[in-house]
């Protein structure tokens, strides 16, 4: 993700890798399709954290440049590229270090990203290096209040007793930024999942949060995970549930005349 320098992220990077929520193969399809996206062309992720989405877009045959201003997260990036034995090309920095010569990109993903950056700067960026009829794709992922999500419930309410620092991004709707840009042409895809999770997935996802990272949690880190642990056992004494989530996808591209 292209975050601010003090977000919290840097330790963050296995649990990031190993219990966020990824996204789904075919909802990338769906975007490089929407998108009239080939394979060679030049996909840019900007804050890639550890390279969900520029995994995705490599497999799908892109060209794929991965970018984030966090060192460990690159480094855990290029490792499970290499792994995957996928061709990504790695550069360290942040929606601030936008510049002309990086691109042309015929689109440009975020994942979970974008509300950590000055929006409308990154957009006048990106409209520079963005290529004509190509795209900004914005990826976030949501819970909706089922019964299955009861676990959500209780991981927002012990997030909210014990976290430190109440700043975020801001509020995370896309339309007002994109409808002040270049890249008016909007649509929103998703998919929908359902998953089994552990109270060690959902302890380890906590972890995975700026909120509640770590180094965000100091000395309290353990007993966060206690109060956590104990809160979902007292849901399920099994200790199993049922994540139900959809991912999105925002596509924002240049009107054409015809729309």
């Amino acid at each position: 993700m292209s975050r601010a320098v003090d977000a919290g992220f840097a330790d963050t990077v296995a649990y990031y890798d190993r219990y966020r929520l990824g996204y789904p193969g075919r909802l990338i399809a769906r975007v490089a399709r929407l998108a009239g996206l080939e394979p060679g062309d030049a996909v840019l992720d900007l804050g890639c954290g550890t390279g969900m989405l520029a995994a995705g877009f490599a497999r799908a045959g892109m060209a794929v440049t991965a970018m984030d201003p966090e060192p460990e997260m690159l480094a855990c990036a290029r490792s499970g590229a290499e792994a995957a034995r996928l061709a990504i090309r790695f550069v360290q920095g942040g929606s601030q270090d936008l510049a002309p010569g990086l691109g042309p990109f015929r689109l440009v993903v975020m994942g979970r990203s974008f509300h950590w950056m000055d929006r409308a700067a990154t957009l006048l960026r990106l409209d520079k290096i963005v290529a004509q009829g190509g795209g900004v794709a914005l990826f976030h992922d949501a819970h909706p209040p089922v019964e299955e999500n009861g676990w959500f419930k209780i991981l927002c309410d012990v997030q909210a007793r014990y976290r430190k620092d109440r700043r975020s991004g801001g509020h995370k709707r896309y339309e007002p930024f994109l409808f002040a840009s270049a890249f008016t042409k909007i649509d929103s895809l998703s998919v929908t999942i359902r998953q089994p999770l552990t109270v060690e997935d959902i302890v380890g996802r906590a972890f995975s949060m700026s909120a509640t990272s770590p180094e965000r949690l100091g000395a309290a880190r353990e007993e966060f995970a206690q109060a956590l642990s104990a809160a979902l056992q007292e849901l399920s004494p099994d200790g199993k549930f049922t994540e139900v989530a959809e991912l999105v996808a925002v596509l924002a591209r240049r009107p054409n005349g015809q729309d």
